[in-house]
């Protein structure tokens, strides 16, 4: 979208809520907007995606999925989702960060000193453990998403957002899939399934990156650079200084071979005594990418090791940063706990030291001077406090969540809301308020409401997978939640209507919620194979096995195929047949078999046609020809085929030897 449609959106409430107040910038899945939250009465990043989008019924499930998932998350240096919804086109809700990203930041021409990547490392790397704990792959790390506060802490945005726009039908913008194929991991390049290991490898290239000023492996095509990566290993330059090991133990083909978030982080925190304390980040801030904010970097600076003389000395909080989490060894934790001591100790005995000079240099006049001032104004303030203004504080239960921001806009108060589910309640009304109806209350006081979020939730039942879809239906319906979209899908080894997949939720949600499911429709139809006549029965029932089918097996004579050759199937090559469906074949019993007939006592001309009529060649003739039949060879009785060869002979024909 360009921008003169981005700026047109500027005004607009998205469902009587968010009003967008100015642009921040756009991407491959949407635009993003600095908004204000009407109701909540705060500043909040609001990204709508793509109108595209709107329609796309497979990506909008995901898109609730995932939200509802990374809604569930609570860490610091991952990005907060406060809402999300769909108003024309989906819209994803976010805390709002000053302090622009990390691409803004390179784009600029900065470069990352080793030290400030450790820094940017490791709270991302934390961040990863955190989601990836729960289950969650993030699977596009890069600059983009890696964003900052006013004070330089990073923030991992975009979480859920990939998976779902991976199972969109639209097409990205131009460039959306190469911003992906510059951070991919080996195995997302040739298409694996992606893992947590994943997610290590991109943000090992985003570090290297920021350090070195240029991506490892980047080819002049998406496919070359995608391609590169699976050749070889990850192998950092020298510019990353002692980060070198962490990075090229994240940047390993095998996902097996590199550490997991967790283990990356200590890789780093390992690197922390070889370097210097960090510069504060060059920030570029979201609502001003083209300077910088170099006054409002990052004040958490980690510690050196030893302080020296001619250094600046660290302060308790620079030394114990790396201790936020908790994820230190006991080693670890004594030996930063030692440091902080140290630290909180010099402090300490600068800040006397420091007093001691400036109350040497200041002349008694004018600490006089300032007695008699600081007393004087003190008289003014006292006055003035005598004629504070206050007024009634209103009965705001069962009113909506901004029933006070009359009083807010008038009398300066400030509401601190929290939320909580209550039985028989409509979200955003207030359920209580601290102080009661009544009380006076000062401009500028603070007033606690309690808001209601709704009903309780409802608990999802684990155990659907496997079960009938009937079943299923009232097990939600016992839950109070409702049945979904149902998805089908053949499987091999489910019968028709059991459930094989529930859509990614939480273990807890809103009374009446639709679960999707997807559900079997049995195994997939098998075609007739080809090949089955002119095969023997064995062979052909081996064929008709092989795809789930069954062979029954007929019998015929036939003059021309021998035995047990197939003649015809009861159903065509290709023919689609349900799994167990039955193929009937007609099997060659070979040439049938005719009996010699009895010609005993017969003329020769009776006895040879009655034996041509019954389908033999008479050849031969022994004895009298005028006399009856004696025998014949075969004889009477005795069973041949079509065609066999009989010899007649005739009463007589001892004698008629005997002459001879």
């Amino acid at each position: 979208m360009t921008a003169g449609r981005m700026g047109d959106h500027i005004g607009r409430v998205l469902d009587n809520r968010y009003r967008l107040v100015s642009s921040i910038g756009a991407g491959a899945s949407g635009q993003v907007f600095l908004a204000d939250d009407i109701r909540l009465r705060r500043r909040v990043a609001v990204k709508l995606l793509h109108e595209a989008l709107a329609t796309d019924s497979m990506f909008l499930r995901r898109f609730e999925s995932e939200a509802r998932l990374v809604g569930g998350l609570n860490h610091p240096h991952i990005m907060a989702v406060h809402d999300w919804g769909q108003d024309q086109v989906p819209y994803l809700v976010t805390e709002y960060l000053s302090g622009g990203s990390l691409r803004s930041m390179l784009d600029n021409g900065e470069r990352l000193s080793p030290s400030q990547a450790l820094v940017i490392g490791l709270e991302a790397a934390r961040a990863l453990d955190h989601a990836h704990r729960r289950g969650l792959v993030h699977r596009d790390i890069k600059p983009d998403n890696l964003l900052f506060d006013e004070d330089g802490r990073v923030r991992i945005a975009d979480f859920g957002l990939a998976r779902a726009l991976a199972e969109a039908s639209v097409t990205e913008p131009d460039g959306a899939f190469v911003g992906t194929a510059r951070y991919a991991s080996p195995e997302q390049a040739i298409g694996e399934t992606l893992t947590t290991a994943s997610d290590i490898y991109s943000l090992a290239l985003v570090l290297g990156e920021a350090i070195e000023g240029n991506l490892p492996f980047d080819a002049d095509t998406s496919l070359g650079t995608l391609m590169a990566r699976t050749a070889t290993d990850y192998e950092p330059g020298s510019a990353v200084g002692p980060l070198i090991n962490a990075l090229r133990a994240a940047g390993q083909i095998d996902p097996g071979d590199r550490p997991d978030a967790d283990g990356f982080a200590l890789a780093l925190m390992a690197t922390a005594d070889a370097l210097p304390r960090p510069e504060p980040l060059p920030l570029v801030g979201a609502d001003n990418l083209d300077g910088h904010y170099g006054q409002s970097g990052d004040l958490t600076e980690l510690g050196a090791g030893a302080v020296s003389a001619n250094e600046p000395t660290p302060t308790k909080d620079e030394v114990t940063f790396l201790t936020d989490e908790s994820q230190l060894t006991r080693k670890e934790q004594k030996v930063l706990a030692r440091r902080a001591e140290i630290a909180e100790r010099n402090e300490r005995f600068s800040a006397i030291e420091r007093g001691d000079i400036k109350r040497r240099r200041w002349p008694w006049a004018v600490v006089v001077l300032l007695l008699i001032g600081g007393a004087v104004a003190g008289g003014i303030l006292l006055n003035d406090a005598s004629q504070v203004t206050t007024n009634a504080m209103p009965n705001v239960v069962n009113q909506p969540a901004n029933a006070l921001d009359g009083q807010v806009e008038a009398f300066g108060w400030t509401v601190r809301i929290e939320e909580s589910r209550q039985p028989e309640t409509t979200a955003g009304t207030i359920l209580s308020q601290d102080p009661s109806p009544g009380t006076q209350l000062e401009n500028g006081a603070e007033v606690t409401i309690k808001v209601s979020l709704g009903e309780p939730l409802a608990t999802v039942p684990t155990d659907l997978v496997g079960r009938q879809l009937q079943e299923v239906e009232l097990l939600l319906q016992a839950s109070d939640l409702t049945l979904g979209d149902i998805a089908r899908q053949f499987d091999e080894n489910a019968p028709v209507d059991q459930v094989l997949l529930v859509e990614d939720t939480l273990p807890q949600l809103n009374n009446g919620t639709a679960i999707s499911v997807v559900v079997s429709d049995g195994p997939a139809p098998r075609n007739v194979p080809d090949g089955l006549v002119g095969a023997d029965f064995e062979t052909a029932k081996a064929l008709l096995e092989a795809q789930r089918l069954v062979a029954t097996q007929d019998e015929t004579f036939d003059p021309n195929i021998p035995e047990g050759i197939v003649l015809s199937a009861s159903h065509q090559p290709g023919t689609e047949l349900a799994v167990g469906d039955t193929v009937e074949l007609l099997v060659s019993l070979g040439r049938e078999p005719i009996v010699v007939p009895d010609v005993e006592k017969l003329d020769l001309a009776d006895a040879q046609e009655l034996l041509e009529d019954a389908g033999f060649v008479v050849i031969e003739v022994e004895g009298p020809p005028g006399n009856p039949v004696l025998t014949t060879d075969p004889p009477a009785g005795a069973e041949r085929f079509r065609g066999d060869e009989v010899t007649i002979f005739m009463e007589g024909i001892a004698e008629a030897g005997e002459g001879v």
